[in-house]
């Protein structure tokens, strides 16, 4: 399995990854795009019981975190996943032309799932888990302000610079330069057939490949900068815990670092953890969400979404707020 793409999830695997009680949704956007995702609702409504939206990675269907969402459920959390608009369950007939960028995907479709929680789960807290990109998204919707804990992993904006260094040139010629060729040929990147990913719309593409160490010098994250009075994340004041791992090549501290710097109205910690901590020899940027991890390192998010605080005994070292 690379390192660099979530690996395969076949649909017999997931039939028996999801024993809990997941219904199927539809959520329109303020755009009228519709979203698909699933949701784990316990039979009595509790308003001091939260519920968890889990955003996903680029190009990740949310399919991949039901085994995670089932072990939210369990320990007594109401539950929404998703996919953003051309992924999964949210994805037309064709990408070919599809409107959206990473801003559509944390403007409309985190911010519908933003609303469909307050909606379904009324009085209830919000929290988020955010992977990879699902991270930045949670700074990029207008309703930010209802979260009240946030629990990230790996999330950073993808800057090639901060790469890490063993790999960043070939991830530079992966992501930045061969993507947006393939993505300009085919009219979307055909991500699948690579083995890479999901299929992408071509604007999530070009956010990505372009070479900016900020959100808003990409193209959608400018827009989205002037539109906002260049603060798209300033709304957001819930504790932000952000977990990264030693041999993420994504997720170096400089890249997790650099978007913990936009969280700058809420208290945040950085908890880095090597996988020689939990008795392993890797993890990289997408393991952490196998079940086969239910022990060692879920119950790091879970903690912090109970407690808004690390257990003292969690694997890692915090790092050092500059």
């Amino acid at each position: 399995m690379s390192l660099l793409s979530p690996p395969d999830l076949p649909a017999t695997r997931l039939a028996a990854a999801r024993p809990g009680p997941s219904e199927t949704f539809s959520e329109p956007a303020a755009d009228g795009f519709v979203l698909g995702g699933f949701a784990w609702r316990h039979p009595q409504a509790d308003p001091s019981r939260p519920v968890v939206i889990i955003n996903a990675a680029t190009s990740v269907r949310c399919r991949y975190y039901l085994r995670f969402a089932d072990y939210l459920f369990a320990n007594g959390f109401d539950v929404m996943t998703y996919d953003y608009r051309g992924i999964g369950e949210s994805r037309p007939a064709s990408l070919k032309g599809l409107k959206a960028s990473w801003s559509d995907w944390g403007a409309l479709d985190f911010e519908a799932m933003l609303q469909r929680a307050r909606r379904e789960f009324p009085g209830q807290p919000i929290d988020v888990v955010g992977h990879s990109f699902g991270g930045c998204a949670v700074g990029l919707a207008a309703s930010a302000g209802a979260i009240r804990r946030v629990a990230t992993m790996g999330a950073q904006f993808a800057y090639w610079r901060d790469y890490a260094p063993g790999l960043r040139w070939r991830m530079l010629g992966k992501w930045h330069v061969l993507m947006p060729l393939l993505t300009r040929l085919y009219g979307y990147f055909p991500g699948k057939r690579l083995g890479w990913m999901e299929d992408t719309p071509a604007g999530v593409v070009r956010d990505w490949a372009t070479p900016h160490p900020r959100y808003e010098g990409r193209p959608s994250g400018r827009r989205l900068a002037a539109k906002r009075n260049g603060q798209p994340f300033a709304r957001v004041s819930a504790a932000v815990l952000a977990i990264s791992l030693s041999d993420d090549p994504f997720g170096t501290v400089a890249a997790i670092e650099r978007l913990l710097a936009y969280f700058s109205n809420s208290p945040r910690t950085h908890l880095r953890i090597a996988p020689q901590d939990i008795g392993e020899t890797e993890v990289g940027h997408f393991a952490f969400f196998h079940s086969r991890f239910d022990t060692r390192l879920w119950p790091i998010i879970l903690g912090w979404l109970r407690h808004g605080e690390l257990d003292t005994s969690c694997p890692g070292r915090v790092v050092p707020r500059a």
